[in-house]
C-alpha cells in the first residue's frame, strides 16, 4: 500500500512539474501564428478654419491652382508684303498669315492694329477704313491644327509715296500675360490713284480672303517622282503602239 500511495505521489509530482512546459509551447505555437501589423495613420487635409469678429468660425477650402495656358509648339504669326504698288489695275496687297499647329491644344488669338497716312484706305476681313489718317484694328482666333490668312487690300485717292504701319500681339487662349509682338512698315508707291478707293471689294477681284482651314501638308517627293515615272512609261508605250 505504501508503494502504491509512492507511485501514484511520484506520478502526481511528474505531471505538476511537467504542465508549465506544455502551458509555455501552446503560448510559443500561438505567438508563431499571429502576424503584428501596425496601424498608419491615414493623413488628412482639413480645411482651413478662420475665426471671425464676432465669434464665428469659417471654413475655407484652398483653390486649385489654375493651368496655365501655353503653346506645345510655337505658332507662325507673321505679315507678308505682296504687292506695295497701286494705280488703277491693282491694290497694294499685305497678307497675315497665322498657322497653329495640330501639336498645340490653345487657340491662337492675335490683336492686329494698322496706322495708315491721309489718303490710304485698307479693306479685309476684320478691317476696314474709309475715312482720313488714324487707326484700325482686327481680332482673329485660329484653332489648334489650322491655318488663317488675311489678306488686306490698300487703296489710295491720291498719288504719292505712302508708308503703312503693322503692329499686333497673339497670345494662347485668354493668357495675354504670355503675349509676343509682331511689326512691319510697309512701303507704297502710288503711281495712280484707286477706281473706286471707297469700295472694300478689292480691285481685280484679287486679294479675297481666306477662311480658316486644316493644315495641307505638300506631297511627298517620292510619290511625285513615281508619277512621273508612271507618266514617262505610258507615253513610251503609246509610241511604241
Amino acid at each position: 500500500m505504501n508503494m502504491k500511495k509512492l507511485v501514484v505521489i511520484c506520478i502526481t509530482c511528474l505531471c505538476i512539474a511537467a504542465m508549465p512546459a506544455i502551458a509555455q509551447e501552446n503560448n510559443t505555437t500561438t505567438n508563431g501564428n499571429e502576424t503584428n501589423v501596425t496601424a498608419t495613420p491615414t493623413p488628412t487635409t482639413e480645411p482651413t478654419v478662420v475665426p471671425t469678429a464676432n465669434g464665428t468660425n469659417v471654413t475655407e477650402t484652398a483653390t486649385p491652382a489654375p493651368t496655365e495656358a501655353k503653346f506645345r509648339v510655337g505658332p507662325t504669326v507673321t505679315l507678308r508684303p505682296v504687292n506695295d504698288v497701286i494705280d488703277k489695275s491693282q491694290d497694294g496687297l499685305v497678307e497675315l498669315y497665322m498657322n497653329n499647329p495640330t501639336l498645340n491644344d490653345v487657340t491662337l488669338t492675335a490683336d492686329v492694329q494698322i496706322a495708315v497716312p491721309s489718303g490710304i484706305h485698307v479693306y479685309g476681313e476684320g478691317f476696314g477704313y474709309g475715312g482720313a489718317a488714324g487707326t484700325v484694328a482686327g481680332t482673329f482666333t485660329v484653332p489648334p491644327g489650322t491655318v488663317r490668312t488675311i489678306h488686306i487690300n490698300i487703296k489710295a485717292d491720291k498719288v504719292g509715296d505712302f508708308t503703312v504701319h503693322f503692329t499686333g500681339l497673339y497670345w494662347p487662349d485668354d493668357d495675354k500675360d504670355a503675349f509676343q509682338q509682331i511689326s512691319l512698315t510697309h512701303p507704297l508707291k502710288v503711281n495712280e490713284p484707286s477706281p473706286n478707293p471707297m469700295d472694300s471689294k478689292p480691285t481685280g477681284g484679287s486679294g479675297e480672303t481666306s477662311t480658316d482651314a486644316p493644315n495641307e501638308q505638300p506631297l511627298p517627293s517620292g510619290l511625285l517622282s513615281v508619277i512621273a515615272i508612271v507618266v514617262a512609261f505610258g507615253a513610251l508605250m503609246v509610241r511604241k503602239n
